[in-house]
């Protein structure tokens, strides 16, 4: 799941755990969690060596779970601001998914959903990370259930709607990426809007 405004970068004038956890969150999006060692999170920081011990005791899998969490937590004010200027909640889907395909296309189909990128990494072992990303998930499902449901969508319609939202929102940004088109996420937009709009009409 992109944001909806521009790529994170590190930035020098930045808290040194700050900047350590956006240096992660990039590595995410681009490489993925094997795909990036400790020397390399600290030089894209600024950071001396020996200091992500300090902010992250849990190494380089607790610096990924804050980066997560930051992660969820930017998805979710950028979702809110968008419900909050669209008075239909099908606008503001549509919306987030046409800025996340800006995103991608903007990045050279090079910057992917980091929670998708480490999810598809981890293992049995990372209980910790899985139980972030299994809350990450669950938070934005949450947030679009409820924006259904105010909008007068039954709650157990306004839930699976949300759950089908964010799947197919990752598997047609997983495509868009590997196709180095947004022709997926153009498609899977078009589809789950309109599916969004059918629900919130009024039924004979």
């Amino acid at each position: 799941m992109p944001r909806s405004d521009t790529p994170l970068t590190s930035n020098n004038a930045a808290p040194t755990r700050d900047r350590l956890v956006t240096a992660m969150l990039n590595a995410l999006r681009r490489t993925g969690f094997h795909g990036v060692g400790l020397s390399e999170l600290l030089a894209q920081a600024g950071a001396p060596k020996g200091v992500m011990y300090h902010h992250f005791p849990g190494g380089k899998s607790e610096l990924a779970i804050a980066a997560i969490d930051l992660f969820v937590h930017q998805i979710s004010d950028g979702l809110q601001k968008l419900l909050h200027r669209h008075a239909d909640p099908a606008d503001a889907l549509q919306a987030w998914m046409v800025s996340a395909q800006k995103v991608l296309s903007a990045s050279g189909y090079q910057q992917g959903c980091p929670l998708a990128s480490i999810a598809s990494e981890s293992t049995p072992e990372d209980i910790a990370i899985r139980q972030a990303l299994a809350t990450g998930f669950a938070r934005v499902r949450q947030q679009l259930a409820l924006a259904l449901e105010n909008a007068g969508v039954a709650p157990a319609r306004s839930a699976n709607l949300a759950a089908l939202v964010v799947s197919a929102y990752e598997g047609a940004l997983i495509q868009a990426r590997v196709a180095g088109r947004v022709d997926p996420m153009q498609h899977t937009t078009e589809a789950l809007v309109d599916l969004v709009r059918q629900s919130l009409s009024p039924q004979p």
